[in-house]
């Protein structure tokens, strides 16, 4: 069989960005890829299921492929490290981004769309705790709405006229008894959003306190006194109750931008996180100052449990006072950490947090629950009383996990009855993928699984007598088989109760009964679309039925698991797809597509973190590249690129890129697959990053494509990825990985893509404004990056050269560029130089008889 040739219109994409001169720029039409593959990105998602918390029903949710050009053209604010949409007062990325929903009863199969205007754009949806209601969101070209379906009959409506805030996330959370739904909405009275002023009123002033600290670079950020103004405009909100059956709204205190507002499991407080003054130009609003409050429903303050200041922290800090807080799972007691190092993991201290709580009616002091001598990382509880605490070690990738007791906190000796508190549960490399225990089963809570701003509650585990149950990815050596295993709480021991079969990929969604006699399940394979499935026993029964969009593709390119070795030893391993009519033994044109990590342990960097049975579609910036195996190419997709080290990998960063990438292209020629004289890396974001070191670094690769990075270290000089020395401190490490320092090493053609909203961008120096780096070039007469808007043609050879690497002639003040140039002089003035040499040699010609010299 011919080898397979890669087809023009796709596939010289690539090579035609490198091709085009400098010169071509204009404004260009949309183009479209071949028919086929159009019909693979307009393809929707496949729906994802939410079970009601009755569990008899699932609700399905349905989203379009991709957006449509005129919703990403919608108006936009960056502020607070946030992106808005003015004219709906929500969010610019998330909102309105669901198409339908669809309810289908378990026992039967039977579905019930839920009836919405046709091409309403729908989020945030969440069931009542009863079951009976599903609450969502409508985003129209002015306002997100607040509507309510009836589960019963899919009949639904708009349950208020009111505009939602739904700047910073879910809006809305249902109270405990499903009566009512606690939102965030624009405040009635609010006017017209504040004008920029024509003359500014006064200067952006920054003070320092004296003392050295590094601030982590974030996007989106306050600038000056206008934003600010149009920070408080769209994020104050009036949260109010709203009567599901009447649409009645009562306000809740007064207007105020909050960070959550959480209803306690009895109903009876709202534990209120607002967001206050000063505000900061160098942190998202995250770190703002804020207030933590309980009220009542009412909106009367209850305890004022904290006020944390303004949090600019460097590196791996931690606010001091509480974090992480949150109710437990019945009545109405507060759960929080808090810093016993003064948030500075550099700091010596025995123990690094403390897990405390505070009952109803708040007063006293907290009760200290337990101690940690790492940072805590997470709580989730095991029922009312008993939670597992997870402290992490950063530095060393490890992680412990203790069940501490609630109820009976402290010494097991005031309680001889209860088991001491906390007791060890695991210890264990937070890298170590092929011992992770996996993850608590989640009960669905008084929200539906959605919350006003925090996430309402989805951290109380599903518990059959003295057991809970926990799912995994169930990672080997041969792919990941996910299962889940019964946690018994007082021998600590796990027993499995099921694991995906090997030719599959099925992972546990929900437990349908705490028993886990039946389970809700989404099964898969390498060509076999997912579907819900419902396990019983032995058996099982497709709840769905979706098919698979692309059968070309995922029946036809070829799809196997590649393991391989560096040259240090370390094991490495990557998907390779091949095109479909590949012929065994042919040598096919390359991509590899890959996202380097670092890690501690050189045993965790060589596990396999894939599965051979998933159900592949290329889709956004995770799997377009998969799209050249239809065109001809081989791809080798997500080949592993560990940097060992922990946090001094990146001393080694460029040796051991270099090393992985240059032994998987070996692998590949050994297979006779990839034509090592044809291979390209393409990568996005820190992938993209990698892609530019390997060209600058490496000749292995004939080209390159980098999506959504960041080249240049020195605008990030208090660390990147997970590199936290600043610049200053390691400044030859951070010069030699940045591509931007090395763009003259540059070995082959690279595409550089990026959105018009991207926040990986270039600064052009000379010009000092900002340039995506579609838009910059590098200029090798003055060995740098410049923008294109810098270049200047020379008029006598039409070549573009940076504007700095042109010289004025100090006699004509007339620019060229050095070529152009002999004996530093530009042409006009080399021939003014001729003529008047011309003249002086005419001149000093003796006089003849029949003549007389000129002007005697």
């Amino acid at each position: 069989m011919p080898s397979p040739r890669p087809r023009r219109s796709f596939a010289l994409a690539l090579a035609l960005a490198f091709a085009l001169p400098l010169t071509l720029q204009a404004q260009e039409p949309y183009k479209s890829p071949p028919p086929e593959i159009v019909a693979i990105l307009d393809a929707p998602p496949f729906p994802t299921a939410l079970v009601s918390p009755d569990k008899l029903s699932l609700l399905l949710v349905e989203q379009p492929s991709l957006p449509a050009l005129a919703e990403v053209g919608q108006p936009m604010l960056r502020l607070a490290g946030l992106r808005i949409n003015p004219n709906t007062n929500g969010s610019a990325r998330t909102n309105g981004r669901l198409s339908a929903l669809v309810i289908e009863r378990l026992a039967d199969g039977a579905q019930r769309p839920i009836a919405v205007p046709a091409g309403a754009a729908l989020g945030f949806p969440s069931w009542s705790p009863d079951g009976k209601h599903v609450a969502f969101t409508r985003t129209t070209d002015a306002a997100v709405e607040l509507w309510l379906a009836d589960a019963a009959t899919g009949a639904a409506r708009r349950l208020t006229d009111a505009r939602l805030n739904a700047v910073d996330g879910n809006p809305c959370a249902w109270m405990p008894d499903g009566t009512k739904l606690l939102c965030r909405f624009v405040p009635d009275a609010r006017g017209a959003p504040p004008a920029l002023p024509a003359v500014p009123p006064g200067p952006t002033v920054e003070q320092s306190l004296g003392r050295a600290a590094a601030v982590p670079t974030y996007e989106d950020l306050l600038q000056n006194a206008h934003d600010e103004a149009l920070y408080d405009y769209y994020f104050t909100a009036q949260a109010a109750l709203v009567d599901v059956a009447t649409g009645a709204r009562t306000p809740v205190g007064r207007p105020a931008i909050f960070d959550a507002v959480d209803p306690s499991p009895d109903g009876r407080y709202l534990l209120v996180t607002r967001t206050v003054r000063p505000y900061s130009y160098h942190v998202p609003q995250g770190a703002f100052a804020q207030e933590i409050e309980v009220w009542t429903p009412a909106g009367d303050v209850v305890k004022k449990v904290a006020s944390l200041p303004l949090a600019e922290l460097p590196g791996r800090r931690v606010r001091t006072g509480p974090r992480q807080m949150d109710w437990r799972p019945a009545g109405a007691t507060l759960v929080w950490s808090e810093a016993l190092d003064g948030g500075d993991p550099r700091a010596k201290a025995e123990f690094r947090d403390r897990l405390v709580q505070l009952a109803a009616p708040f007063a006293g002091e907290p009760v200290e629950l337990m101690k940690v001598k790492d940072r805590l990382q997470s709580l989730v509880w095991a029922g009312e009383d008993q939670a597992l605490a997870s402290e992490v070690n950063r530095e060393k990738a490890w992680t412990r996990t203790w069940l501490v007791d609630a109820a009976h906190p402290g010494a097991a000796a005031a309680v001889p009855a209860a088991p001491a508190s906390p007791r060890l549960v695991w210890d264990r490399s937070a890298e170590d993928r092929y011992g992770d225990p996996g993850r608590p089963v989640l009960k669905t809570e008084v929200s539906g699984g959605f919350g006003f701003g925090r996430g309402a509650r989805e951290n109380v585990a599903i518990r059959h007598g003295n057991e809970i149950y926990l799912a995994g990815e169930g990672a080997s050596a041969t792919g990941e088989r996910p299962f889940l295993d019964r946690l018994d709480l007082r021998s600590l021991k796990t027993h499995r109760i099921w694991q995906s079969d090997a030719s599959h990929y099925e992972a546990v969604v929900a437990l349908l009964d705490d028993a886990g006699t039946r389970l809700l399940t989404r099964r898969e394979s390498a060509a076999e679309a997912p579907n819900y499935y419902l396990r019983r026993g032995g058996k099982s029964l497709a709840l769905t039925k979706f098919t698979d969009p692309a059968p070309r593709f995922t029946t036809g390119v070829k799809k196997q698991l590649v393991v391989y070795q560096r040259p240090d030893g370390l094991a490495l391993n990557g998907m390779l797809y091949l095109p479909p009519d590949y012929a065994p033994g042919t040598r096919l044109p390359t991509i590899l597509w890959a996202y380097p990590r670092e890690f501690v342990s050189a045993a965790a960097a060589a596990q396999v973190s894939t599965s051979p049975n998933r159900f592949t579609l290329p889709r956004g910036a995770g799997g377009m590249h998969l799209l050249f195996a239809l065109e001809g190419y081989a791809v080798f997709d997500g080949p592993t690129m560990p940097i060992l080290g922990g946090d001094t990998a990146n001393n080694h960063y460029v040796e051991q890129l270099v090393a992985s990438a240059r032994a998987a292209i070996d692998k590949l020629a050994e297979m006779g697959v990839t034509d090592p004289e044809r291979v390209a890396v393409g990568g996005h974001s820190y992938g993209a990053f990698m892609t530019a070191n390997l060209l600058t670094h490496s000749t292995l690769f004939r080209a390159g494509t980098a999506e959504s990075g960041a080249y240049n270290r020195t605008l990030t000089p208090f660390g990147f990825q997970n590199e936290q020395r600043t610049y200053w401190e390691i400044p030859e490490i951070y010069n030699r990985m940045a591509p931007f320092q090395n763009a003259a090493k540059l070995s082959a053609p690279i595409l550089l893509i990026h959105g018009m909203n991207d926040d990986n961008r270039y600064v052009c120096e000379s010009c000092d404004q900002d340039f995506c780096d579609e838009c910059v070039s590098y200029c090798r007469r003055c060995d740098r990056s410049i923008c294109k808007g810098c270049l200047v043609e020379c008029p006598h050879c039409q070549e573009l050269n940076c504007e700095r690497c042109i010289d004025a002639c100090s006699e004509c003040r007339q620019t060229c560029c050095p070529s152009c140039l002999e004996d530093d002089l530009c042409p006009t003035c080399k021939e003014k130089q001729e003529k008047e040499n011309e003249s002086h040699e005419q001149e000093e010609q003796p006089v003849t008889d029949g003549g007389s010299a000129s002007g005697v």
